[in-house]
């Protein structure tokens, strides 16, 4: 899908060029624009967000009848209070099991090609469906009685408050797998970043941007380069790269392709709203993002495969700080959410 921009954005990109030059010396104006918040929410030609499909994925989102024990939500581990994460260094899942990755968030899925840490899941549609099937997670039956479970389908066409959303979302599609799954991605993809400082320093609001926040950026697109894999809108390359984490258990993407290079190596996470997903990495190593700057300006920890983008970057204690700054710039106001109506057994 082609992302479109608006005569608005032309102008800030303008704006943004003069400022950057003036403010952090930069070179050129159209660094910046890549920047800029695209103009549409991507969605696919299948399943275009409408009102009530995001209403619906809402409901489901957050309904733990998604669940075997119809104790856990999506919600349960994507608090939209946490940055749609759930500030644990590991998700928790069914039976009160620890699982081997921390819980992504989910914020800006729209703008992703592809979903969890190893990128398995090519769309959001599919991946919507994966936390409810594994067993490990949520483990209900989604299209079928197992023995154990009352089927998620079963439930939900049971309640006439869910016969009426999926026909109204879904008009002759009834409650089947993949109207769930649609329903859940329309509600993934409208949860978007608000305007964070650093937004709105490039739209002209010069005071929202610290001196020292403005310093790591220039950090972040030079000396640190972790604008490499930390790029764009969204703040990712969408790639996979071993970072060097003390983690040697978990394949990560190696799983998925079978290439040397990507054992140990997980998907580039998104900037956006940084401040709210602590602890950080795949698995959830580092309390900090101070602790995130060190662990990349001593270089990772040696693997075979780590990327070449992992080296040691000599910051001193200014410029370490000065890039958490400049991280924590990228982070809005916290958008209230409305707990949703569920349908009544």
């Amino acid at each position: 899908m082609k992302y479109i921009f608006s005569p608005q954005h032309w102008r800030r990109g303008v704006w943004i060029g003069l400022a950057f030059i003036l403010m952090t010396g930069a070179s050129t104006a159209a660094e910046l624009n890549t920047y800029l918040r695209p103009g549409a929410i991507p969605q696919p030609s299948n399943n275009l967000m409408t009102p009530n499909r995001v209403k619906l994925g809402k409901m489901l989102f957050f309904d733990p009848r998604l669940s075997g024990s119809n104790w856990i939500s999506c919600a349960t581990c994507h608090n939209p209070a946490m940055g749609w994460s759930d500030g644990l260094p590991t998700a928790i899942g069914h039976g009160q099991k620890i699982l081997g990755r921390s819980t992504p968030t989910i914020l800006n899925s729209a703008y992703q090609p592809l979903f969890m840490w190893d990128g398995h899941a090519r769309s959001l549609e599919k991946q919507a469906l994966g936390p409810i099937e594994n067993e490990g997670e949520m483990a209900q039956s989604i299209d079928n009685d197992n023995g154990k479970l009352i089927s998620l389908l079963a439930e939900l066409k049971a309640l006439k408050g869910y016969r009426d959303a999926f026909e109204v979302a879904y008009p002759g599609e009834g409650i089947t797998k993949k109207t769930i799954a649609k329903a859940l991605s329309s509600f993934e993809r409208s949860i978007v970043s608000s305007d964070a400082p650093f937004d709105l320093w490039i739209k002209g609001e010069k005071q929202t941007m610290s001196n020292a926040a403005l310093r790591g950026f220039t950090l972040f697109e030079g000396k640190a380069s972790c604008v490499k894999c930390h790029s764009g809108f969204n703040f990712t390359d969408n790639g996979f790269h071993n970072i060097g984490l003390e983690d040697a258990t978990d394949a990560g993407r190696y799983a998925i392709r079978k290439v040397k290079i990507l054992i140990g190596a997980f998907k580039t996470p998104t900037l956006r709203d940084v401040a709210l997903t602590a602890p950080y990495m795949h698995n959830g190593a580092y309390s900090t993002l101070a602790e995130v700057v060190e662990h990349y300006n001593l270089g990772g920890h040696a693997t075979e495969n780590l990327s070449p983008n992992i080296k040691k970057l000599n910051l001193t204690a200014t410029e370490k700080t000065d890039l958490v700054e400049f991280m924590k710039s990228l982070t809005g106001e916290i958008t209230p959410v409305t707990y949703p109506v569920l349908p009544a057994e």
